[in-house]
């Protein structure tokens, strides 16, 4: 008998040991495979990897404005007219910050996707047509730039500058010297180097011969000689020429990051080396070895001590045994290697090494930390079992027929499994909720933030208006960071109202003639509602179509709160049928009657759907969310006529309101543009802020600016925001 018995224990013991091994290993398999599946294969893991480090902040502020990286610009500028410091100030235009989160977040797709085996290649193809749109568009505002200088306008008349283009083109195409070509006194070196750089735009064969006539030009001063004389015979089509070669190098609009990271030394093997681990799916993994885990604890569990307090604790072992091994290939894998995927080069811009390293480093330590958090739920699965089985002995210790028995081994098995699969998900990081693209201003007051506004948002540049003062249109600007508009509701004017409108207007007195020459001839009186600047002749864009593509753009941004500041010229019910036409009720925030009460915080707005907020200059209502703006805030003067006028002193809605409005722009016989390059700077609108809100004792709200492209006015409402989110 005693034989027999100790026979029937080896099988026993045997399977024991194999349930016990096999629990181990399937612990192992759990927790790095949950892990995994819950960072590597998580879209939202690498977001947020990228928002901890500020990554697209940094982009614009370190990467973009540092001059190594101006070789780079210069090859997607194609030799196009453009200087890279007029890029650099209006970057946001051409690379709007939603469009590289778009682009990024198809590049993480694109490598989830090759990871998880749902795509066969590993494609990061970029698609930069929308980029090349607004590089085009930022050609032709700055185009703009250099045929008014020319004509010493303060804005261009490009009909007249075509034609006399067409005419000087005309003639030194014909081998005659253009009209209106200076004189230039050159010295005899001067004459030289002239030479030199005029002759290189010819046919190398023709050079020699052209020589003698263009040197002669030069030395007495006839520089629209010398221009004829090679422009008969050089190569003009440069523009295409550049075009051509912008289209070859981004292969027809796009890019592929892929061979840049390859001529570095960064192949992505490591991705393409872990693929065949993660493509076979992680998650029937994990399903397979959770289901062998349970089966293993419950093995355990029915071939262990009569006692059942015992049994529970000897479920113990292998989960610590797992989670032990787990740490050692922790350990390993640190001293091994250093967790980075792409690897420095020299010949990248610092600022954008350093960005990679530390995003690099940010998801590394989030991938650590996801793993041995994992790996602690079950050391903590582990102390419990043990703790459950000793409390279990002390109350049960001759319990083992119990029916209560198995259900407990069950269940203890069933929960610690469980434990360890949901961590991850739990832990896993995703991307931080963002509100006016700060994690840290969707807990800020509406009344704490400062945004960037559009002074006139309307009249604009591509809408060709008379005396414009922004650039591209509003939606544009909103994609640039405007978050704020100034915006003037009006009928179309009669032509008897032309005159007196025009004198309390801050046009030129050339815009003034403009204006008048259109009257009821290029631009006759129409019906409806529209944005217009003082006159709707001097331009005008109908409002319910406008409030539609804001609305559509709000929809498509939910975590962005706009408000409006309107010049209201037409009633209070006209407005509100417009707005009710366009779409917009589900968007509007109603304020406090009382303007006094607390405003509620961006993340609140966000959540209620109601985040776009509607002031006017004369109405109060009686919609609610339509109130007078001067109840709710007050502001600064507005007519300065140099950037050392400007000062805090209070204006409309006097003092102590609760917003404030600072207007920041230079008004000399209508907008200034140059002076929008010195009051735009960054340390300008810092320095003035700041002393506005020493002087009126309360935070910034909307700094209000024309041509909000130029300089870095945006830039300054971001720091002003980074310094109120960390008080």
């Amino acid at each position: 008998m005693e034989k027999a018995a100790t026979l029937g224990t080896v099988p026993s013991r045997a399977l024991r040991v194999a349930a016990f091994v096999g629990a181990v290993l399937a612990t192992v398999c759990v927790i790095l495979a949950a892990a995994l599946r819950g960072t590597v294969l998580a879209p939202d893991f690498y977001a947020s990897a990228l928002d901890r480090e500020h990554a697209y902040d940094r982009l614009y502020d370190q990467v973009l404005v540092d001059p190594r990286t101006a070789p780079a610009t210069r090859q997607l500028l194609a030799q196009l007219p453009v200087p890279e410091a007029q890029v650099t100030s209006n970057i946001k235009l051409v690379l709007p910050p939603d469009t590289v989160r778009a682009l990024v977040r198809q590049q993480i797709d694109a490598t989830v996707g090759y990871l998880n085996g749902s795509r066969s290649t590993l494609d990061l193809t970029v698609d930069l047509r929308p980029v090349l749109t607004n590089l085009d568009d930022l050609a032709q505002v700055y185009l703009g730039d250099l045929v008014a200088g020319v004509q010493n306008r303060s804005e261009p008349d490009f009909q007249r500058f075509s034609a006399d283009l067409s005419d000087a083109l005309r003639e030194l195409a014909a081998g005659r010297a253009p009209q209106g070509v200076p004189r230039l006194s050159l010295t005899e070196s001067q004459t030289t180097a002239a030479t030199t750089a005029l002759l290189a735009a010819a046919p190398a064969d023709q050079r020699q011969a052209l020589r003698p006539e263009v040197e002669t030009a030069l030395a007495d001063g006839d520089v629209a000689t010398a221009l004829a004389a090679v422009a008969a015979s050089a190569h003009t089509d440069r523009a295409g020429a550049a075009v051509r070669q912008l289209q070859e190098t981004l292969d027809g609009g796009t890019w592929d990051p892929a061979a840049v990271l390859a001529a570095s030394g960064n192949d992505l093997r490591a991705v393409h080396d872990i693929r065949p681990y993660t493509s076979v799916g992680l998650g029937l993994v994990e399903a397979v070895a959770a289901v062998v885990l349970a089966l293993c604890l419950l093995a355990l569990w029915f071939t262990g001590p009569p006692r059942p307090g015992r049994r529970l604790m000897g479920l113990a072992g292998p989960l610590l045994g797992g989670a032990a091994l787990v740490a050692v290939a922790v350990g390993v894998w640190e001293l091994l290697g250093d967790g980075r995927l792409v690897s420095p080069s020299a010949t990248w811009p610092p600022s954008l090494n350093h960005l990679i390293d530390d995003v690099q480093d940010r998801a590394h330590g989030m991938l650590l930390r996801t793993v041995l958090l994992t790996a602690l739920v079950a050391v903590v699965a582990a102390a419990l079992l043990v703790v459950a089985g000793r409390l279990l002995d002390r109350r049960q210790a001759h319990a083992a027929a119990s029916w209560r028995a198995p259900a407990i081994g069950l269940g203890a098995a069933g929960l610690a499994v469980a434990g360890i699969v949901v961590t991850p998900l739990l832990t896993a990081a995703s991307a931080p909720r963002l509100c006016q693209g700060s994690a840290a201003l969707c807990d800020r007051p509406y009344d704490e933030v400062a945004e960037l506004t559009a002074h006139n948002a309307m009249a604009t540049t591509v809408d060709r208006f008379i005396g414009p003062l922004q650039d591209p249109d509003i939606t544009t600007q909103l994609n640039d960071g405007v978050r704020a508009l100034q915006l003037d509701t009006y009928r179309w004017e009669r032509p008897e109202e032309i005159t007196a409108r025009l004198d309390e207007s801050d046009f030129t007195a050339e815009q003034k003639q403009l204006v008048q020459r259109a009257v009821n001839t290029v631009n006759p009186p129409r019906d409806g509602l529209w944005l217009c600047h003082a006159v709707c002749r001097a331009g005008a864009v109908a409002l319910v179509p406008e409030l539609r593509e804001i609305g559509a753009w709000m929809r498509q941004h939910p975590t962005e709160v706009i408000t409006f500041i309107v010049q209201d010229e037409i009633s209070a019910s006209d407005t509100e049928q417009a707005f009710h036409e366009a779409g917009l009720d589900p968007l509007l925030h109603a304020p406090d009657a009382d303007p006094d009460r607390p405003w509620p915080t961006l993340g609140q707005m966000i959540d209620s759907g109601r985040r776009l907020v509607v002031f006017a200059e004369d109405a109060d209502g009686p919609a609610p969310w339509y109130r007078n703006f001067y109840r709710y805030g007050m502001e600064t003067p507005f007519a300065f006529r140099s950037p050392e006028q400007m000062n805090c002193s209070p204006h409309r809605g006097g003092t102590g309101k609760r917003l404030f409005l600072l207007n920041h722009f230079i008004t000399d016989n209508g907008g200034s543009r140059l002076d929008a390059g010195t009051v735009n700077a960054r340390r300008f609108v810092l320095d003035r802020v700041r002393r506005c809100e020493r002087e009126r004792g309360h935070p910034v709200n909307f700094v209000a600016v024309d041509y909000a492209t130029i300089g870095d006015a945006a830039g300054a409402v971001r720091t002003l925001n980074e310094e109120r989110s960390t008080d």
